[in-house]
């Protein structure tokens, strides 16, 4: 991933635990969970770490959108985001999961199907778990193409607790699934 030089970032605690914010000059372009799968950590941590800064209005406002949806008290954000830090398939992948309503769950069959890339599944299951706006991208509401709990990179539980405030139908995670 490939992110703007400008970018800023802050830390805040979640119900769902700690949670990174990245934001650039165009938008809000980062959440993850901390100890998330593909958590860009030399831009989080460290000597090459973004700046932090937690006054910025749009992770102000993006932090408080996050505390409200996920005590649902809302339906979605209403962000700039910025997703230029995939590839224009990632890109594309990303658009389509904002398509995604509340409530709502998709296959990654037919997610692949409704990107027009029938044959591209594990392609688009790699996007998915390459989102960089967790949440606000609703990755966790792509299921498994028999309705599994499949995937999340910020954790099977987390997955479960953001369907479960979607209120959207999903199985609980039996012993043969995992974190993807």
């Amino acid at each position: 991933m490939h992110f703007h030089s400008h970018t800023v970032q802050t830390r805040i605690t979640t119900p769902l635990g700690p949670v990174r914010l990245a934001a650039s000059p165009a938008g809000l372009a980062g959440l993850w969970f901390e100890g998330q799968r593909h958590e860009p950590l030399p831009l989080l941590h460290g000597a090459s770490a973004w700046s932090h800064a937690p006054d910025h209005p749009l992770l102000q406002a993006a932090s408080g959108q996050l505390q409200q949806y996920l005590r649902g008290a809302r339906a979605g954000f209403e962000l700039p985001l910025d997703l230029s830090g995939g590839t224009a398939f990632q890109q594309s992948v990303w658009r389509a999961l904002l398509t995604i309503a509340r409530g709502q769950t998709i296959s990654y069959g037919a997610l692949s199907q409704q990107l027009g890339r029938p044959r591209a599944v594990r392609a688009v299951g790699a996007a998915v778990g390459r989102n960089p706006l967790s949440v606000v991208v609703p990755c966790h509401r792509v299921l498994g193409t028999d309705g599994s709990l499949t995937g999340y990179a910020g954790g099977l539980e987390r997955k479960t607790a953001l369907l479960t405030l979607d209120d959207a139908p999903h199985p609980h995670p039996g012993p043969h699934q995992g974190n993807a």
